[in-house]
């Protein structure tokens, strides 16, 4: 196995976890919180999808990555966290998460992932390999907040 075949498959398989967590969720489950002032899982959807989107773009500005809706990144930036209103569908979410990492996963192909990363990423993620892994571990680390939302809704535990 290749460098970017073991990259393109954690990105796969993180993907494929959270599309499993979220298999059972309603559209309005996605605005539950597991405790107050928490991130609904509606807005983390929509932040890993612009920020791997972004982060891509930033080291890769060639990369083909799909455009986002119209208003998308405002939705989902900081201050419309705490927002229970402007948010898209589970469907429109899966849609835009599945073209964005079929994106990344491409890119991962012609990358040099020994090349050096720049700008602020280059301090998480000194090479593109570990820029790459980065943003499989970003998935992970939000599939796991998922995890409270689960279980605050009485839904079954998966692993």
């Amino acid at each position: 196995m290749t460098g970017q075949e073991a990259i393109q498959s954690a990105l796969g398989s993180t993907g494929g976890m959270l599309n499993m967590f979220l298999g059972d969720f309603t559209d309005a489950e996605l605005l539950a919180r597991p405790v107050p002032n928490a991130n609904h899982t509606a807005w983390q959807l929509g932040h890993l999808i612009h920020s791997e989107v972004q982060m891509v773009l930033s080291q890769l500005p060639d990369a083909k990555v799909p455009a986002l809706p119209s208003g998308f990144a405002e939705a989902h930036n900081k201050e419309h966290a705490k927002s229970d209103t402007g948010f898209l569908t589970k469907a429109a979410y899966l849609d835009l998460f599945e073209k964005v990492r079929a994106a990344s996963t491409a890119a991962v192909a012609g990358a040099d992932l020994d090349k050096a990363s720049t700008g602020e990423m280059a301090g998480f993620a000194p090479k593109l390999g570990d820029f790459f892994l980065l943003i499989a571990n970003h998935t992970m680390m939000h599939v796991g907040q998922f995890t409270a939302v689960r279980r605050k809704l009485g839904k079954p535990v998966l692993m």
